[in-house]
């Protein structure tokens, strides 16, 4: 199987021993506690389930920065995006063991334990930097910057130790996994070639299609549909309604052993080209030899070009850096004169009308309505569904 991402074994943060947690969680009641945003409880989150391999923590301000410009640490470990807890509370110490809270979960439960090694201020002019390294803008209105320069400006760095993974193992048990209980069931499969597809949204008939033409163009032994799980902007599909569609997509229309349904607890980014090169690390960690990569993955808006999440890989990211391999995938839809779903750039003699096309403004509005988008377009099994989810708002 693939190696996972800068070490030869995948070394996840979460305690697995029973008494060794218990003890732990035991220990973290007496500590010093504090409440974490939703960043960075995700953040644990992935540490914990060892997607983030090899990080044994959050980063510092020298690491974070120097990510930020050049997608590796300080010592040359390729990364692409800052892995940070920063905060507005004071009071904490280098040195310090703390508790560490979960937001997203009632009574705010220990999510890890924390050994702060340092406690650095980041100016305005050092969050600009990072933000405008990490997303190609400074636009207020764009969700990942809003997030991000909200964060805090006290970091705190040092390593931690995952107790739990917040509310995405009790809301989703099906399907919310670590990387390394994917790297066991990929294993147990037999699988040796594994295409990742990243989604944060329901899945349509080109999306469906291009998981098959992955498999089939790569001669892969299955598809691992990774859904995130995590906070998205507002007027996003809810993940429990996405995790039904995708689940009777492929219950109805592809065969036996070619799919895992899995999901991971993160935030979403809109990050764009670089938040593409994270998935492309942690779907490493997870044991996948491949990763689609389409038109305008994890974008928003108009802030990033049709394919800058492809040539990001060309131009920023070391051929050395990564093991897996990204497949890269044009804007996909159905061909009314082919009668089938093709890449557009597989098409390039058909005119725009040829192709079945609906922006997500029309696709939402017919759903409210209880119109089923044409079935060129969406599998009615999956129509039903979001018809379903609309018209109970």
């Amino acid at each position: 199987m693939i190696k996972p991402h800068g070490s030869n074994e995948l070394k996840p943060l979460y305690v697995a021993d029973d008494a060794a947690r218990a003890a732990l969680a035991a220990e973290a009641e007496k500590l010093p506690s504090l409440l974490l945003n939703s960043a960075a409880a995700a953040n644990a989150v992935m540490l914990g389930a060892g997607y983030f391999n090899p990080l044994t923590g959050y980063m510092n301000l020298a690491d974070s920065l120097s990510v930020a410009e050049k997608l590796q640490t300080v010592d040359g470990l390729f990364w692409p995006v800052p892995i940070v807890n920063m905060t507005n509370e004071s009071g904490i110490e280098a040195g310090s063991r703390i508790a560490l809270r979960d937001p997203n979960v009632e009574g705010n439960p220990v999510l890890a334990v924390m050994d702060v090694e340092a406690v650095e201020s980041v100016s305005e002019e050092q969050m600009d930097f990072m933000a405008e390294k990490i997303f190609r803008t400074l636009d207020p209105e764009h969700p990942g910057v809003a997030t991000f320069k909200s964060l805090g400006r006290t970091l705190l760095s040092g390593s931690i130790q995952v107790l739990g993974f917040s509310y995405f193992k009790a809301d989703f048990p099906d399907t919310f996994r670590t990387a390394y209980q994917i790297r066991d069931e990929i294993a147990e499969r037999g699988w040796e070639k594994v295409v990742a597809f990243q989604t944060r949204n329901p899945m349509h008939r080109a999306h469906e299609e291009l998981c098959r033409m992955a498999m089939n163009d790569l001669k892969a032994d299955g598809i691992l549909i990774h859904m995130l799980l995590g906070k998205l902007k507002p007027g996003d599909i809810p993940a429990d309604v996405r995790d039904a569609a995708i689940r009777k997509m492929v219950d109805v229309y592809f065969p036996a052993n070619t799919v895992m349904i899995t999901g991971y607890g993160f935030d979403m980014l809109y990050a764009g080209p670089r938040e593409a090169v994270l998935h492309a690390v942690f779907r490493q960690n997870s044991g996948c030899t491949h990763l689609i990569v389409g038109r305008d993955h994890a974008g928003v808006g108009d802030y990033y070009g049709g394919f800058d999440a492809q040539t990001i890989f060309d131009e920023e990211v070391p051929a050395d850096a990564l093991e897996l391999q990204i497949y890269r995938a044009d804007h996909t839809a159905y061909s009314k004169k082919l009668d089938r779903v093709v890449m557009m750039r597989d098409a390039p003699d058909h005119s725009k009308d040829d192709f079945v096309l609906l922006s997500g403004t029309k696709v939402r509005e017919m759903l409210g309505n209880g119109i089923a988008p044409p079935p060129e377009f969406s599998r009615p099994e999956v129509a039903q569904i979001l018809m379903d989810y609309y018209q109970s708002l």
